[in-house]
């Protein structure tokens, strides 16, 4: 019993937090996308790099000015981590080899933040600051930006234009993520975040003995790194290490801020398309999956099974003991279900049924309430198809929020649900079907053989290609193989879905509003949130089934 009411405390919180929240983000973000007026720091920015801020661009233009600047991101990160040795604060450490150079820059660039070393001891300070923390900023603003692109598409009547990529994604870092970040980093601070630049520290222990402890900035990355559901660690343990997680308050805290920003978009949502009641239903839909997800994660983590497990009160082995097994558990349910991927436990030791769920929460496209943008263009892919699927059922023509579903629209939203599951199960059958891959890949890299050791190598290709981040510890991914292959599949994650969303966006803008009539699907109401939850637990099952049954299904009925 005392850990259902934990578990109900502490979900309680996080959904009044989240609630209090809801309003008043959301409406702030809407304004931030449809005001006419430009701050003068941002008019200032706008004269260097030469954009017109009031002229808007087709979703052709919107998408090349998005893959220019994330070409550049790319190019820089990857130069100044080569270069690493000549900056300041560098710790004395020598420059990152090519292709975990490669993999890094990608990771952080396309909002994955996978990480295949470990970061106090490969990356000095200036590259975590001017590489890492920046990138945590400007890939979470272009998330924003492709969403509210799409919204933009649901509004608008017979348009060609999309909005401006660099006035929102400029808007999206300035007047939400930045102040945000401040006052965020100050609070943890506060709650016993480090943030300084001192270097590696010798200090006795009160055995006599001698151990090196790291500082750094981390406050300040700490909070884009939630905010922006980005996850990457300052340190190797990520949230599971003392000085960027130091008490239980503070998890909590970190849960809120990477659950603020993708709950309150629907709200935005809600506001551009005029509807609040559209927002309501979006919202209704990921909160229900999300408590689900927490709640069957509490209780596979919980489980009683065995002598050991019993007298420990739950699973124990991989969750931090400071935070318990319902922190740890909530934490890991929220850090797969948005691509945040920040750990607070190991979940490579979770239960078999445990460390399944967190597989599915990403598998399930992390739409619940998924990363910053993101997430809720996501699930509006989502909507799309179950419209589809209720016009089949009733034999009328589709339409959403006035707006037909044709040949075009649902192929495009096909594609997108197509796309990723593709990526993941390329990739995870490629490492074992080469054979001098998987030499590399069963000899080298999986530190269990077996169906946990599958369940490894599956995790890692379903965390990069939803560019969640987290991984099965137990695999060693700095390889020539993982380095290169991850990154592949990071970069496509990313940017193929991206594409398929502003061509969907493109074709709805140039579309009038088709008017309600007595035959028009309800999409505010209860009968929508659960066609929705269906559709989308649907085409999971249906893509996903058969390999879980391979490795995290088995290994849990085992």
């Amino acid at each position: 019993m005392g850990t259902v009411w934990l578990t109900v405390a502490q979900l309680g919180a996080l959904i009044i937090a989240l609630a209090l929240a809801y309003r008043p983000l959301g409406d702030y973000m809407a304004h931030t996308y449809t005001t006419t007026k430009n701050w003068k720091v941002e008019r200032g920015l706008y004269k260097v790099i030469g954009v017109d801020p009031d002229s808007d661009q087709t979703w052709q233009r919107y998408l090349r000015s998005v893959l220019i600047f994330s070409v550049i991101g790319v190019v820089f990160l990857y130069g100044i981590q080569r270069l690493q040795e000549f900056l300041p604060y560098a710790l004395g450490l020598p420059p990152v080899e090519q292709s975990l150079s490669f993999n890094t820059a990608i990771s952080f660039v396309t909002n994955t933040n996978w990480q295949s070393y470990s970061p106090e001891v490969t990356l000095g300070y200036s590259v975590q600051l001017i590489g890492l923390t920046v990138q945590n900023f400007v890939s979470a603003a272009i998330g924003i930006a492709v969403a509210i692109a799409l919204v933009r598409g649901f509004a608008r009547k017979h348009s060609t234009t999309l909005g401006n990529f660099w006035v929102d994604l400029t808007r999206g870092v300035v007047r939400i993520l930045l102040p945000l970040a401040f006052v965020t980093a100050i609070v943890l601070i506060v709650g016993g975040v480090i943030q300084n630049f001192n270097g590696f520290q010798a200090i006795t222990t009160i055995t006599g003995g001698t151990q090196t402890l790291p500082g750094g900035p981390v406050a300040s990355q700490e909070a884009i790194k939630m905010l922006g559901t980005n996850g990457g660690g300052f340190f190797n343990a990520n949230s599971a290490h003392p000085f960027e997680d130091p008490t239980a308050w503070v998890s909590l805290f970190q849960i809120f801020l990477m659950l603020v920003i993708p709950f309150s978009l629907p709200r935005t949502f809600g506001r551009m398309v005029g509807d609040n009641r559209q927002g309501y239903a979006i919202v209704g839909a990921m909160a229900t999956i999300w408590v689900a997800s927490s709640a069957l994660m509490v209780a596979a983590q919980s489980s009683l099974s065995g002598t050991a497990t019993a007298a420990a009160g739950g699973a124990m082995e991989g969750i931090e003991t400071r935070f318990g097994t319902v922190l740890s558990s909530l934490f890991a349910s929220s850090t797969t279900l948005t691509s945040t991927g920040a750990v607070n436990g190991m979940h490579d030791s979770f239960t078999g049924l445990g460390g399944g769920l967190a597989m599915v929460n990403m598998m399930l496209g992390e739409v619940a309430p998924g990363g910053t943008g993101s997430g809720l263009y996501g699930i509006l892919v989502i909507a799309i198809i179950a419209v589809f699927v209720a016009g089949l059922m009733v034999g009328r023509t589709p339409e959403y929020l006035g707006k037909k579903i044709g040949t075009r629209e649902i192929k495009l939203a096909s594609l997108y649900i197509l796309a990723t599951p593709a990526l993941v199960l390329i990739g995870t059958s490629l490492s074992f079907a080469i054979p001098a891959v998987r030499d590399s890949v069963v000899g080298t890299s999986m530190a269990n053989t077996g169906l946990h050791g599958f369940s490894e190598v599956l995790y890692a290709f379903t965390s990069a290609a939803n560019n969640n981040g987290s991984a099965f510890a137990g695999l060693t991914a700095n390889t020539p193989w993982f380095n290169t292959a991850l990154g592949a599949v990071m970069l496509l994650g990313r940017y193929i879905p991206m594409v398929l969303v502003l061509a969907l966006a493109g074709s709805l803008a140039a579309q009038g509003k088709v008017p309600a009539t007595a035959g028009t699907l309800p999409t505010h109401r209860v009968q929508f949130v659960v066609l929705t939850i269906g559709t989308l637990l649907l085409v999971s099952a249906l893509t996903y089934f058969p390999v879980l049954a391979l490795g995290p299904l088995a290994e849990g009925l085992k």
